[in-house]
């Protein structure tokens, strides 16, 4: 993988079209895409061995991984970017449609929410895994950023503070605590995190990973992103005082000038807390 990373980065710098953004980006996606082929089994690989069964074995990956259609294009046209700059462009379909990746639909008025129970948490035996799905449900955390979290660095008093380095794409954010469940979660998980991370001592992420999966396969708990959603929805109804389109609250339309300020406000607001910056990508959560 040494090579296959090496390579690839030299592939960029060569063929160093675009913004300097974009090359970071794709630079990015192509090295973990390398690491990835080597923990799949594909060693000793250089950039020019790109072929259809390794295009194949990221893709059975990212679908295992629960990957979002949007990011699993980003990675599907940096993949085709490789393939172009080695000559092989002919190797990966054109077309996501023939890899049965769906088109990405961002508004919906369909929710997508979920709630873990009391009864299905407890259910839960690993003590991190717990602390991590309380978490995920009380500030809208993504599931690594709910493993990663050190709470007690975390914890300042009135907001929930999230390193660079735990969150997707290195944005460090703030979230505000602004309820007694909030505190609850957050308080039961220095409990159990005793002063480090929501990974054990003994383990590493993708150790904790794993168990996480495991045990969330094992009560029944899918789709964990739904808890992600359903802190977006009632954080939104907390800051307009009506609820989401999602939500069954009414649509953008429907609301009054005042309203539409007091709509735009509380979207912005949440696409920092949710780690986004657009406000448009809200709409994935509350609906339009």
């Amino acid at each position: 993988m040494r090579n296959l990373n090496f390579e690839l980065k030299q592939l960029c710098d060569r063929n160093h079209d675009g913004s300097f953004a974009s090359r970071a980006d794709r630079s990015r996606l192509l090295s973990q895409a390398a690491a990835q082929l080597e923990r799949l089994g594909f060693r000793d690989m250089h950039a020019t061995s790109l072929k259809p069964k390794h295009v194949a074995a990221l893709l059975n990956k990212w679908r295992a991984d629960g990957i979002s259609t949007g990011a699993m294009k980003n990675r599907m046209s940096a993949l085709r970017w490789w393939a172009e700059k080695i000559g092989k462009e002919n190797i990966i379909e054109r077309s996501n449609a023939a890899y049965g990746i769906e088109q990405r639909k961002f508004v919906t008025n369909v929710s997508k929410a979920k709630v873990v129970d009391r009864q299905t948490l407890d259910r839960v035996k690993d003590a991190y895994t717990a602390a991590s799905l309380r978490l995920q449900a009380a500030f809208g955390l993504r599931r690594e950023e709910s493993i990663k979290i050190d709470p007690k660095w975390a914890d300042q008093v009135d907001y929930l503070r999230l390193k660079d380095s735990w969150t997707k794409g290195g944005k460090y954010r703030e979230i505000p605590i602004t309820n007694k469940l909030q505190r609850e979660a957050l308080d039961h998980a220095k409990q159990v995190a005793k002063g480090g991370s929501l990974i054990p001592g003994h383990m590493n992420y993708r150790g904790q990973l794993q168990r996480f999966r495991s045990e969330c396969n094992r009560v029944g708990i899918n789709g964990v992103h739904g808890l992600r959603h359903k802190y977006a929805q009632d954080r939104y109804k907390q800051l307009t005082g009506w609820a989401a389109p999602a939500a069954g609250g009414p649509k953008s339309k429907a609301l009054s000038a005042k309203d539409k300020a007091i709509d735009l406000a509380a979207r912005l607001a949440l696409s920092k807390e949710l780690g986004h910056g657009r406000e448009q990508i809200t709409a994935v959560y509350l609906g339009r």
